[in-house]
């Protein structure tokens, strides 16, 4: 038997889908280290600012120290447009750093120094030297490079080029024409940096800040200043336990993720597909519930699968009993119908003895009583295919159902109490199939009386239904339910009464059981409520 499977494509697994999961968290935060750009710019920017403050900080030293010797006539430098001017009115004219590794053209290495046509003004050099000593201090904390610069560009407070000319570098000619510039340089490390280096593009690259000193609205100097910014690996570096501490809480958590996946999801799915797979091959101990179910929702699928399942495999097994004993009933009415046709055709040939009227009397009685037969062996049948379909939003009175039912039988035989007002969800055809079945079974068994007797419960109603006919005996009461099993074969029983009764019920949601009893037979319905 060809079986319908799925494409036969190239699928992963749940534990691949997992694996997957699970590894991308943990290579998360490595992931992270390509994305250290984002930091480098805060780390430039950071030391951007540093310098901004730093700067303005010597920038109004020198030129308080320009003030106090204006009396000696010294001479500034060129005069900044009147578009470059701050506003007087203006309490705050902040400098914002604003470098960007992607936005920012990384120049090249700062060009060096270069030779001087005239000496630096005498005043200037004694204010660089007034100022030197602040810079050595500072620079002890700072780690920042600083020159100090004259309204030409002359270096005249720093380690080295004090005395040459940096005013052809393009940060600091904008700054002698009164316009602050900062800028992006490479820089070439005293020694190879480690190859892990290369992932940050800001290892490899120096601030320059060079902020105008303005005395009168003209520049009278330039503070030059540099640093290479924070080192994120060294940052690291320091605090690499915290990171150790992180990098093993994600290891951690991972694993008990993976855990809590596999217990809740891949290990109740596998033994789903195990069950699946012993099922198919008829193993009747496959329908237990599951050892684990993991999740509220898995337990619902996995109770609902199971119990379809066995459903299934019930109505197999009854199907194949069914089947042999239909074959059984409807074998012996039609054999006897063959033979007594071929008697009565040898007996009209000539090749046998001829039959008297009475034999061929009796023949014929035994063909119409095994059609007659036949016949209700196929209604009955047809009332249990009916029997097994349930019709979604069935209702029914009780109290209707039982006037239909004394209405079948002699007046006096049905009684009934109990609360006959409430509604079941069942038609009123399918309940009264059940209970005529089951009166008429009585009535059979000699019976003269059937009583009802219902109650109302939480989702269901229970109705007794008793009768003071003969009993069932203890051998039969384990097989009055099973079909074609019938005491009255003689007289036409065709043992499918209390079979389309059980499968009324069954499909419908109820019940039916036999109670004990000491006198006739009393059985147990429970109907569900409408």
């Amino acid at each position: 038997m060809n079986t319908v499977r799925a494409n036969e494509k190239w699928r992963p697994s749940i534990r691949q889908i997992v694996f997957v999961v699970l590894a991308s968290v943990v290579l998360l935060p490595l992931f992270g280290l390509f994305f250290f750009r984002l930091y480098d710019n805060q780390l430039i920017r950071q030391t951007h600012a540093e310098l901004i403050a730093q700067s303005q900080v010597f920038a109004a030293i020198f030129a308080r120290e320009v003030e106090a010797r204006r009396a000696g006539r010294i001479a500034l430098g060129a005069e900044i447009p009147e578009s470059a001017r701050p506003d007087p009115n203006d309490r705050f004219a902040p400098i914002r750093p604003a470098l960007d590794l992607a936005g920012n053209e990384l120049l090249r290495r700062r060009p060096d120094a270069l030779a001087t046509a005239a000496p630096a003004d005498p005043a200037f050099v004694d204010i660089g030297a007034k100022l030197w000593p602040l810079i050595v201090e500072t620079q002890k904390v700072t780690l920042a490079g600083y020159r100090i610069l004259d309204p030409h560009g002359v270096v005249i407070a720093g380690r080295t080029e004090v005395g040459q000319s940096l005013a052809h570098i393009e940060e600091v000619a904008s700054a002698l024409r009164g316009e602050y510039r900062a800028v992006l340089r490479t820089r070439i490390p005293d020694k190879p940096p480690p190859p892990i280096y290369s992932i940050s593009r800001g290892v490899g690259v120096h601030v320059f800040s060079a902020m105008p000193v303005i005395v009168d609205n003209r520049v009278a100097g330039v503070i030059y200043t540099s640093r290479t910014p924070s080192n994120i690996f060294q940052h690291l570096d320091q605090e690499r336990g915290k990171f150790i501490l992180a990098t093993c809480a994600v290891v951690l958590a991972t694993l008990i993720i993976g855990l809590i996946f596999s217990r809740t999801v891949t290990r109740p799915m596998y033994e789903l597909i195990g069950r699946a797979d012993r099922i198919r091959r008829g193993d009747q101990t496959a329908f237990q519930p599951l050892a684990h179910y993991g999740t509220r929702e898995f337990a619902l699928l996995s109770q609902s699968f199971l119990a379809m399942a066995e459903q299934l495999s019930r109505r197999s097994d009854t199907i194949a009993t069914f089947s042999a004993h239909l074959t059984h009933e409807l074998k012996s009415p039609l054999t006897s119908i063959k033979g007594a046709a071929e008697l009565l055709l040898d007996s009209l040939s000539g090749d046998a003895g001829k039959l008297t009227r009475a034999e061929q009397q009796n023949f014929l009685s035994n063909i119409l009583g095994d059609a007659e037969r036949l016949e209700a062996t196929t209604q009955r049948l047809r009332e249990l295919a009916r029997a097994e379909i349930a019709q979604q939003n069935e209702r029914a009175e009780l109290a209707l159902v039982v006037g239909g039912l004394k209405s079948q039988f002699a007046s006096g035989t049905i009684s009934a109490s109990g609360c006959l007002d409430r509604s079941i969800a069942m038609s009123a055809e399918k309940a009264l199939i059940v209970l005529s079945h089951l009166a008429a079974n009585a009535v059979h068994h000699n019976a003269s009386t059937v009583r009802l007797e219902a109650s109302s419960e939480y989702e269901t109603i229970r109705m007794t239904v008793s009768n003071d006919g003969d009993p069932i005996s203890a051998p039969n009461r384990e097989r009055i339910f099973d079909a074609f099993f019938t005491t009255r074969r003689d007289s036409g029983g065709t043992g499918m009464g209390l079979a389309i009764v059980k499968a009324v019920m069954t499909s419908h949601g109820g019940s039916i059981r036999l109670l004990p009893t000491e006198q006739g037979a009393a059985f147990e319905l429970r109907f569900p409520a409408a």
